[in-house]
Order: C-alpha cells, then sequence, then structure tokens
C-alpha cells in the first residue's frame, strides 16, 4: 500500500492531477501496470517496478529500438531511482480479447455441419487477424537493429530449460528427475538447445503472445480497431532463433486453434520472411519442423515458469494453463522420431497413458 500512495504522487507531480488507478494489469513477474483514467476520457499506464527487483533500462533500451519499427508505447515520464514509468496507452483490446469476440456461444441445438461451418468462418475471421501480427513479427525481425541486443546463447537455454527439471518435475510433481529418466532429460535438452542454437538468427521478442500485441481500445476517444498492432511486455528481447516467436504466436498457451489454421499462418509467415530475406529454410517442410521443435522448447521452458511462478510466487493460476503446454508436447513429440524419448518421458511423469489404435 505504501508503494501504490509513493506511485499515487509521482503520478500527481507528472500529470497534475490526482490520478485514478485501474487494478494491477498481468502478473507474471515483479513489474506491476496500472491504467490511469484522465478526466478527457483519455488514460495513459503506470509501470511499477520495484527497482530491487528488475531495472527499468532494458525497458527503456528495447522501447527506444522498436519505437521506429513497431507500435510500442511512448516513454512520457520515468523514474529510475523509484521505478516508475509513464506510457502512453495502447488500448485495452488484446489479441486474446478480440478473438474470443469472434466464438459464438455453444448451442447444443446445433447440428455438427452447423457448428462446423461456425467453425470455418471463425477460423477465417482469425487468420485475418494473425497476418497482421505476422506483417509486424516480419517487421520486427527484420527492421530491429541488433548490435546491442543480448544474445540467446547456448549457456541462457541451458539455464532456461532447467527450469523444467527444477520445478515441474521436481518442485510440482515431486519427481525429481534421476538414474534413466534424468539421462533422457539430459540428450533431450542438449538436442533442443542444438535445434535452437542451428536456427537463423533474428531480432526475437521473446514472449511474443495474444496477451502481449494490441489491437485497439473498448471505450475513450480511440475506441475501436487501431490502424496498426500494439505490442508490450518486449523488455526481454533478444538475439534468438528466427521461429521462436512464431512459436510463442502460434502455440500460444492462451488461445488455442486447429493445426490446420496453424500450419497456414506458418506458410504464410515462411513465405514473408523469404520474400523479406530473413534466415529461413528454402524447404518449408524444413522450416515447419524447425517451428515445431522450437514449439517443444518453448513449452517445456513454460513449464518450468509456470511451475516456479506458482511454488515460489505463489501465482498458483498458472497451474491451470500447464495442461495447454502439455497437449501441445504430446501432439508434437509423438511426430517426430528424435522426440520420442522425450514424449515417453513427459507420459512417464505425468502418468498418461497413452492410447492405442489398430486399423486393418
Amino acid at each position: 500500500m505504501e508503494r501504490i500512495n509513493t506511485l499515487r504522487q509521482w503520478l500527481q507531480a507528472q500529470l497534475g492531477t490526482s490520478p485514478s488507478l485501474s487494478d494491477p494489469i498481468g502478473d507474471a513477474s515483479s513489474r506491476r501496470y496500472f491504467r490511469v483514467q484522465l478526466a478527457d476520457g483519455s488514460s495513459r499506464i503506470a509501470m511499477d517496478t520495484p527497482p530491487d527487483r528488475n531495472d527499468l533500462r532494458p525497458f527503456i533500451q528495447i522501447a527506444t529500438l522498436l519505437k521506429p519499427v513497431l507500435r510500442v508505447p511512448t516513454i512520457l515520464a520515468q523514474d529510475l531511482a523509484q521505478g516508475f514509468l509513464l506510457l502512453d496507452d495502447l488500448g485495452d483490446i488484446d489479441l486474446q480479447t478480440a478473438l474470443a469476440s469472434l466464438r459464438s456461444p455453444d448451442d447444443p441445438s446445433r447440428s455438427q455441419r452447423e457448428q462446423e461451418e461456425i467453425d470455418r468462418q471463425v477460423c477465417a475471421q482469425a487468420e485475418v487477424l494473425y497476418r497482421w501480427v505476422i506483417q509486424d513479427l516480419i517487421a520486427l525481425q527484420c527492421d530491429t537493429p541488433t548490435e546491442n541486443l543480448p544474445v540467446y546463447s547456448a549457456d541462457i537455454m541451458v539455464d532456461d530449460l532447467n527450469r523444467f527439471a527444477e520445478w515441474y518435475a521436481d518442485k510440482h510433481l515431486g519427481k525429481p528427475l534421476q538414474g534413466d529418466d534424468l539421462a533422457v532429460w539430459e540428450r533431450s535438452r542438449a538436442l533442443l538447445v542444438a535445434r535452437a542454437q542451428g536456427q537463423g538468427k533474428v531480432a526475437v521478442h521473446f514472449d511474443f503472445h495474444c496477451r502481449n500485441l494490441i489491437v485497439g481500445h473498448s471505450q475513450g476517444p480511440q475506441a475501436g480497431l487501431a490502424e496498426q498492432v500494439g505490442v508490450i511486455d518486449f523488455q526481454d528481447a533478444r538475439l534468438g532463433p528466427v521461429t521462436y516467436d512464431l512459436a510463442s504466436l502460434l502455440k500460444d498457451m492462451y488461445v488455442q486453434w486447429p493445426e490446420s489454421l496453424r500450419l497456414e499462418l506458418a506458410i504464410r509467415y515462411w513465405e514473408g520472411a523469404r520474400q523479406a530475406g530473413l534466415p529461413v529454410p528454402p524447404s518449408f517442410d524444413t522450416f515447419y519442423a524447425e517451428f515445431e521443435i522450437m514449439g517443444v522448447f518453448r513449452q517445456i521452458r513454460t513449464l518450468g515458469t509456470f511451475a516456479r511462478l506458482a511454488h515460489r510466487d505463489g501465482k498458483i493460476q498458472y497451474i491451470d494453463d500447464m495442461p495447454i503446454a502439455l497437449n501441445y508436447l504430446r501432439d508434437t513429440c509423438a511426430r517426430y522420431t528424435e522426440l520420442h524419448p522425450l514424449f515417453k518421458l513427459l507420459n512417464n511423469l505425468t502418468n498418461y497413458q497413452v492410447s492405442v489404435g489398430y486399423t486393418f
């Protein structure tokens, strides 16, 4: 409460009026965001970052890099000592919200054929939004200066993936990896890191998913869809594998689509990336395999991160998102022979029984 009062006082000094703050927006780190309502109906965003837990400078540096390339928040005021930023408000309709609005409520009276037609129309509308986002992703990768970006090195990748063993297997499931399981894990980790390091390198947002992509305002003077996608939470941007952000977007933890739509969007990205001169393979089959295995890398990392958020930081809501990561993992690992050992390890850890069908 004391920190909120300090933030209010700082905002009042910046704005010349007593601010009205929303509840915190987002909770996956020690950063907190608040929407600040102004008397004219417009709004701003206040970022609260305790300086003993996070450094604001990477956010400011990456915002400066991205500003000529993407629609990112403008920094209106800053106080590095206290850990406060005042930003313009890109909007409160994120891609997750926009996509959810496309879906119609379930109706048990619909025939299967009617439901399939509705689903087809929803996917077609979603594809329009995703193509819009993919254009910005290609711009991010093509036009962002990379010389000052930190490198997503093999050592850092290993540390990231090790959260799976420490926080998911051990702390969450109570099954520390040892013996044969540990050997399988170490070989699988080495494979994922090697495949990631073997990809072409570009600027990577590092959390490019539906909750960090803003498509419009629901109210106020700017109500409606924006002319360009807004991008937030970019402070962890780095130089990394070309398919990392695409895997974050198309194998999202917060919205899921049929594989047919993911495949169509991956083709669209690949075609645009090739035309833009990005370092993607000339064969789509090779590219799609790289994308799929990058998705496994990210979902393994995500399981470890969600377990750490739940058990270290008390944010237990992230446990509810773990089954989505496991579904992505099982689907992909079952498809690629080199990932079958990881597939078996995941199933053993989670007591998952693989159903076997027979055809004649």
